[in-house]
């Protein structure tokens, strides 16, 4: 099977690796705007070889959409325009209400599968792909139902064979369940690493004391705003709605240490302990 990716960033090259290491794709091609991403991802190995998005677009049995958010948005209908009926495409973004209302009513809704791989790391471009980034992780089908029956099902081979599990959800429940486990995740740590930034000068004294505890709270801080942005965009009600009710949760901290009740303090701890019960 032909397997072409269009954006051989982390998830596309990490997942070109993953089907070329379970022998699902016979041959992988890369698509990018980038040449310079290209050409890194040619040394890698992480493709076969690139090609012009239409002419990719010819060879491929399977497209795999792995852009920023914007540029989603405007390829999308141009792929749809060009699929044949024996192509599958899938994107593997992390908003998904603005794209799938954009291409509701094309006539090759069908062999488009919207799918979200839960995985990723802080770092960006071709260079980060690494082997296993989706193994044991859950990949969400979003809106099952307007693709067609043996889309989905080659959507579900090409994870599956990067060792993921599945799950199932609507746009707008995943648009929201992922503003609170991702997006507001990011923004936190996007203003952790400035508070820290703008109250502790000496970079140098960060660097020694920081603990990995501080590390691995800020390290999203290091994502790419090029990617992030666009998510925040078109996840824009969702993220302020979490937004909102994160803000209210610092401020009632605040305002038990202005008024030294630790007690309460304690309780709010407690309570918030028992995230240990989903995250084992």
């Amino acid at each position: 099977m032909v397997v072409g990716i269009i954006g051989i960033g982390l998830i596309g090259g990490s997942l070109a690796i993953s089907l070329k290491e379970s022998g699902l794709a016979t041959r992988v091609i890369g698509m990018d705007a980038s040449q310079l991403n290209l050409d890194k991802a040619v040394r890698r190995r992480l493709i076969d070889e690139d090609l012009p998005l239409e002419q990719g677009m010819d060879v491929s049995d399977v497209l795999v959409l792995a852009t920023p958010m914007d540029a989603m948005l405007n390829l999308l209908p141009r792929l749809l325009d060009r699929i044949r009926p024996d192509q599958t495409l899938i994107d593997v973004g992390s908003t998904k209400e603005s794209l799938l209302d954009l291409v509701k009513d094309h006539p090759r809704r069908g062999r488009f599968v919207a799918c979200h791989p839960m995985a990723g790391t802080e770092f960006s471009g071709p260079e980060a792909a690494v082997p296993d980034l989706f193994t044991g992780k859950t990949c969400v089908i979003v809106d099952a139902q307007d693709s067609d029956p043996d889309a989905v099902d080659m959507a579900k081979r090409v994870f599956s064979s990067a060792g993921m599990t599945f799950t199932h959800l609507d746009r707008c429940a995943h648009d929201l369940h992922c503003a609170y486990v991702s997006h507001i995740s990011h923004i936190a740590s996007f203003a952790l690493a400035l508070t820290v930034l703008e109250k502790e000068k000496d970079e140098q004294r960060i660097f020694e004391l920081a603990s990995s505890g501080f590390g691995s709270t800020v390290r999203l801080a290091k994502s790419s705003a090029d990617m992030w942005v666009p998510i925040f965009r078109q996840n824009r009600d969702h993220v302020l709605d979490v937004l909102d009710e994160h803000i209210e949760q610092l401020a009632r901290f605040r305002t038990q240490l202005i008024k030294r009740d630790y007690d309460g303090f304690y309780e709010r701890i407690q309570r918030a302990n028992q995230i240990e019960k989903i995250l084992k």
